[in-house]
């Protein structure tokens, strides 16, 4: 167990070692072994090479954000999973927006609705002012009971379609999406108005 091995012995075990390592794994790449983790990394540190003085580093750090918010912005627009930014990605967030898109809200008309109300209420005449203020009632009656209708059934369709994944915080994506104006959400909506899901 601790005796030392003659060079024939050694020569042997290492010669099998050397073959079982090179037939372990058969889907390697050019028929080489997989490398081991840690010579892996290493050449993924040596592969970003950074510039020694300052300017350039931080211009190189510059272009490559800018490149990767040119990525997100178009992922934005065009509904790509692959570069949304975190809060958007998956298949939950996707189905929580695509709920809200489907249909119609109360809340998508807050703000034009608020700039009406704001108008109503600088007018001098005290009726206008009174309409206002109702109004303003009105609305926010309105946007809670769509928003609390609309969180309950989102959480059951997420409870039944996504039983075995993490859908926190889904709801509540949700209804910070309903508050938007639909041509103005990111991402953009994907589904028309009255699709079903």
């Amino acid at each position: 167990m601790f005796r030392r091995r003659s060079p024939d012995e050694l020569s042997s075990t290492t010669g099998t070692a050397v073959l079982e390592d090179q037939s372990r794994d058969p889907q390697a790449p050019k028929g080489r072994p997989t490398p081991k983790r840690s010579e892996a990394q290493s050449q993924r540190r040596k592969a970003v090479v950074a510039p020694k003085d300052r300017k350039a580093a931080a211009r190189q750090a510059r272009e490559a954000r800018r490149a990767d918010l040119a990525k997100q912005r178009q992922a934005l627009a065009g509904g790509d999973e692959r570069h949304l930014p975190a809060r958007d990605r998956g298949p939950v967030r996707k189905f929580a927006r695509d709920y809200v898109d489907a249909r119609m809200r109360v809340a998508e008309f807050f703000l034009p609705v608020a700039v009406v109300i704001l108008v109503l209420s600088i007018v001098r005449i005290g009726s206008l002012q009174n309409l206002s203020l109702l109004l303003w009632l009105v609305v926010i009656v309105a946007i809670v009971v769509d928003s609390v209708v609309t969180g309950l059934r989102l959480r059951r369709q997420l409870r039944t379609r996504f039983a075995d994944k993490n859908v926190k915080g889904a709801v509540a994506y949700a209804l910070m999406r309903t508050l938007q104006m639909r041509r103005l959400r990111l991402p953009k909506p994907q589904v028309e108005r009255g699709t079903k899901l």
